[in-house]
């Protein structure tokens, strides 16, 4: 959901691999991927991490194309999925931390704006999330735009 409110493209210019196939140099086993996943994972890292770390150290271009499922599902299978899916995640963060900048500086109109958008995004994503079933129902996202005021 980057770039929602402008008219700017994203940060990153790197394109994925064309080719859905697993390229002919990659030498992993879909088995030695999974266990390095679920390994990277009980060490704390993040699921975009993972992918990161895979493609930089290991020469892993993407891990759906090796082992048929997402980096994702591989964590949920092994019972270490988080409980809130990553973007949401940041973007709890990111308000958070915002109020906590308005908190200290109260006439910065500037970002007193830019919560009530990031406190926008939030709301669609839960009831993307609510919607998929990744989400409960009963789920509640609290805003703090309103006690920032």
């Amino acid at each position: 959901m980057a770039r929602l409110f402008t008219s700017k493209r994203g940060k990153s210019s790197s394109t994925r691999p064309i080719s859905k196939k697993p390229p002919s140099w990659c030498k992993y086993l879909p088995e030695e991927v999974e266990a390095l996943v679920v390994k990277l994972a009980k060490q704390g890292y993040t699921p975009s991490v993972i992918g990161n770390i895979l493609r930089d150290r290991y020469g892993i271009p993407l891990v759906k194309s090796l082992t048929g499922k997402k980096i994702s599902r591989i964590l949920t299978e092994s019972n270490l999925g988080p409980t809130i899916p990553e973007d949401l995640q940041i973007l709890l963060g990111k308000a958070d931390s915002l109020a906590k900048h308005l908190q200290k500086n109260k006439q910065d109109y500037v970002n007193k704006h830019s919560l009530a958008l990031i406190e926008s995004k939030i709301h669609r994503l839960v009831n993307y999330y609510k919607s998929r079933g990744v989400l409960p129902q009963d789920w509640k996202y609290t805003p703090v735009a309103a006690s920032v005021d």
